[in-house]
């Protein structure tokens, strides 16, 4: 698989505003995008066996296995390129750490950048990047 998916919580602000930095960033168009309350999100987190309603606020599917918190976040800077690659050393960061500074953002994610009422509709040039 050529193309990974970043499945994100589509009415999260802080969570639309790095979908919006990948897509500007991503020149190989490596990554397609989808909304955790998707039905075609589902479906690619039970093939990665994953089960629903977790919370996350962020997963990426790559090569069919899931990736969640600080390491997806993580895997996707590192395929940005240079200077967003460099981010993915933070990787040595032993996990438990990087997940607690991910949690404390993703758990007051709402209150310090907002929600919208609804999922991100994505434009003409970028409707072919995001799952149906």
């Amino acid at each position: 698989m050529t193309e990974s998916v970043v499945l994100f919580d589509g009415v999260c602000n802080l969570c639309n505003g790095f979908v919006q930095f990948v897509i500007a960033r991503d020149s190989r168009r490596r990554f397609r995008f989808g909304a955790l309350s998707s039905d075609a999100a589902v479906r690619l987190m039970a093939c990665a066996g994953m089960t629903t309603g977790r919370g996350d606020s962020l997963i990426l599917i790559e090569g069919g296995r899931a990736y969640l918190r600080s390491a997806a976040a993580l895997r996707v800077a590192r395929d940005l390129g240079f200077p967003w690659s460099l981010a993915y050393t933070l990787i040595a960061v032993p996990r438990p750490l990087r997940d607690w500074a991910y949690d404390v953002v993703a758990r007051h994610r709402y209150q310090w950048f907002g929600r919208r009422d609804a999922c991100m509709v994505p434009g003409p040039t970028t409707q072919g990047r995001f799952l149906d």
